[in-house]
């Protein structure tokens, strides 16, 4: 029987990616995976990243705004200056003999956000009061009111529905500990891989949480990281 997994914002990580995936022995033909985006930037392996997630037969990618900025560079070979600061450095530096076809159409096929049994999965937020057909990327890649709001709900444990789903996985926004915690109906996944903490991936059916070892002392010769947005 195969299993599906949630992993949070990889951020050019691959020896982390791969940890994760080695320690919940994940099958690559029969198990599914549902990246919540952000697979970009930061770390120096964005292509291997993605070298990585193709094996993966039954791969679901919601786009993150790190994703969204690589693609734009992809398309147009422009290089935002923001992006650049923000970790877009290293990632046309794991692209320096070319990109494969296959990884733009990766990022070009990545949804803005992912449904299946009343379960989300988007990269930033939404808007909760709204309907998803009014809402657009900018909220999808970037909104954390909806993080924000769940994780001060956990501090002050208040357990109610916020979305009216029956789950929300996110990420983009970093909690400071070192597994993935739930909050009301919202499991917020960015555990800070892409600046000193952990990458984490997550069963969605039992919740069994897998998790790399903290990210710089997979990579003690990198370049200092800055903190992304």
């Amino acid at each position: 029987m195969h299993r599906t997994f949630v992993i949070g914002d990889i951020h050019g990580a691959c020896r982390a990616l791969r940890q994760c995936l080695d320690r919940a022995a994940f099958d690559y033909e029969q198990d599914e995976l549902i990246s919540l985006g952000d697979i970009c930037d930061g770390w120096p392996e964005t292509k291997a990243c993605i070298d990585e997630l193709l094996k993966i037969r039954n791969l679901i990618v919601v786009l993150g705004n790190h994703d969204f900025w690589t693609r734009e560079w992809m398309q147009s070979g422009f290089r935002e200056k923001i992006w650049m600061e923000q970790g877009g450095l290293a990632t046309t530096r794991s692209y320096a003999a070319g990109i494969p076809q296959h990884h733009r159409t990766l990022l070009e096929d990545a949804r803005p956000y992912y449904i299946r049994e009343n379960k989300l999965f988007v990269h930033a937020g939404i808007e909760p009061k709204q309907n998803l057909r009014f809402q657009g990327l900018d909220t999808f890649l970037w909104n954390r009111t909806l993080a924000r709001m769940a994780y001060e709900f956990h501090l002050k444990e208040i357990s109610v529905n916020i979305t009216g789903f029956t789950e929300v996985y996110l990420g983009h926004t970093p909690i400071p500990h070192s597994q993935p915690i739930q909050a009301c109906e919202i499991w917020l996944m960015d555990t800070g891989a892409g600046w000193s903490g952990v990458l984490s991936m997550m069963d969605i059916h039992t919740k069994q949480v897998f998790t790399s070892d903290p990210v710089p002392s997979l990579y003690p010769d990198a370049e200092g990281r800055k903190k992304r947005i």
